[in-house]
């Protein structure tokens, strides 16, 4: 009965249900959606990605309930945590288990925020810490920071990287309807396509040579790879990955606005729900050897085009996302994506990223004729691309830390000057009235 009446209506609310056959068939369409980014990642990291694409659909399940299942979202691998990982984890002879623990400390603080949102302080603690000129700032300097890992990548072999920039690329502008929603994988697969009949590929060295040997002796179906958490050297691991919650915050914000804007509810009082749900999705995550989490973008972009907002369809995309991770075949055949096939679509994504944070200043109506924000978004930023880190004996803080509490700090250090500006300019700048020197006022 509520399908029939969403369907007249042409929504479908999260309390709802489809049929299930259209159900099903909207919960694939969802791990679709999310697939592309969430398998990067563990590439990226070199994590398990049939471990990773099982916890994601965990974390789902989760975030569904903590948030009293009022909020319909997909949890995915998150880009926030990469910098962190490859700092902690080392390059040479990665040490995943010093990572998992860096990702289960933010988890735990996520959760901590979440908590502290929804019980005590409520939304505008998360308004006076981080306006939009210092949540655009953190958001940017994550892209800044990982441009250097896209361009590494991609220099390996440019042409391939170039192809799957640019059908990621042209398939987000180009493509319509669902398809348009899958520019990640659409680049990705163009780009594999590409490495299998380019001769350059053929030569095992090349940077977009196809390694199909995991693939043959990857049996069908098989526990997923658990890891656990390295706490060995916990004070560098919390400084490394104290500030990522932040981030997190800023996006996951965001994207509740978003979803409580397309389906005409005001989503603003589940927020500490969702902090602590994605905090402990991602606790979960981390304990076992997967990635920290995240609500998806894409996802949402699903919903905003079908309209159906149902729990439902969520929890059939996390259980099929969870009986993908027992195939361990599926993911040694995105452990054969070539390098510069990555390189290209890091390129797209990280680049990405960073106008997120400059379109956060726009919707924000950021002001950057005003001293102080100029200041707050300039310096974070350089000292991201730029590579800045800290070290003090075993405390360190990478440029991606850096530049997030170079804003934060920043901001509440320069907030009396920017309220004294808002107070003090309208009337400094007030032009004249035209004529007005010299005009003769009438009796």
């Amino acid at each position: 009965m509520a399908a029939v009446a969403a369907r007249e209506r042409d929504l479908v609310y999260p309390e709802e249900r489809l049929p299930w056959p259209q159900t099903i068939l909207m919960g694939v369409q969802h791990v679709m959606a999310m697939f592309g980014a969430t398998v990067l990642v563990p590439l990226i990291l070199g994590f398990n990605p049939n471990t990773v694409i099982f916890f994601s659909g965990i974390a789902t399940l989760v975030f569904l309930l903590v948030t009293n299942r009022k909020v319909p979202s997909y949890l995915g691998s998150s880009f926030s945590f990469i910098g962190s990982v490859l700092v902690v984890q080392g390059a040479t002879h990665p040490n995943h288990g010093l990572a998992f623990a860096g990702i289960l400390v933010a988890g735990v603080i996520y959760f901590i925020i979440g908590a502290l949102v929804h019980f005590v302080a409520g939304v505008d603690l998360i308004r006076f810490l981080m306006p939009p000129v210092v949540t655009g700032t953190v958001v940017a300097v994550i892209g800044l920071a990982l441009s250097t890992v896209a361009v590494g990548s991609a220099q390996k072999e440019l042409f391939t990287a170039s192809v799957t920039f640019l059908a990621a690329a042209l398939a987000s502008v180009y493509l319509r309807g669902f398809p348009r929603l899958l520019p990640v994988l659409i680049g990705v697969v163009v780009g594999y396509v590409v490495s299998l009949v380019d001769p350059v590929c053929y030569n095992a060295k090349a940077a977009c040579h196809v390694d199909f040997s995991g693939i043959v002796k990857a049996s069908w179906v098989a526990l997923p790879q658990f890891s656990f958490p390295d706490f060995s050297n916990f004070g560098r691991t919390v400084s490394l990955f104290w500030f990522i919650p932040i981030v997190l915050i800023a996006e996951n914000t965001g994207h509740v606005y978003a979803i409580g804007g397309i389906m005409k509810r005001d989503l603003s009082g589940y927020l500490g729900r969702t902090f602590m749900g994605d905090g402990l999705g991602t606790t979960i995550s981390a304990l076992f050897g997967g990635t920290g989490e995240t609500t998806y973008a894409e996802n949402i972009g699903v919903m905003g085009v079908t309209r159906v907002f149902s729990i439902w369809v969520f929890v059939v995309a996390a259980i099929t996302a969870i009986l993908l991770g027992f195939i361990p075949k599926f993911g040694s055949l995105i452990l054969s994506i070539p390098l510069s096939v990555l390189g290209g679509i890091e390129l797209y994504l990280f680049g990405l990223i960073a106008v997120i944070g400059a379109k956060i200043w726009v919707d924000g109506r950021v002001d950057f004729s005003k001293r102080a924000n100029l200041a707050v978004a300039a310096i974070p930023l350089i000292l991201a691309a730029g590579g800045a880190d800290l070290k003090i004996g075993a405390f360190e803080i990478n440029n991606l830390g850096l530049g997030a509490l170079g804003a934060i700090v920043l901001y509440q250090i320069l907030r009396p000057g920017h309220l004294r500006d808002e107070l003090s300019e309208p009337a400094a700048t007030m032009p004249p009235e035209p004529h007005e020197h010299g005009r003769r006022r009438r009796r």
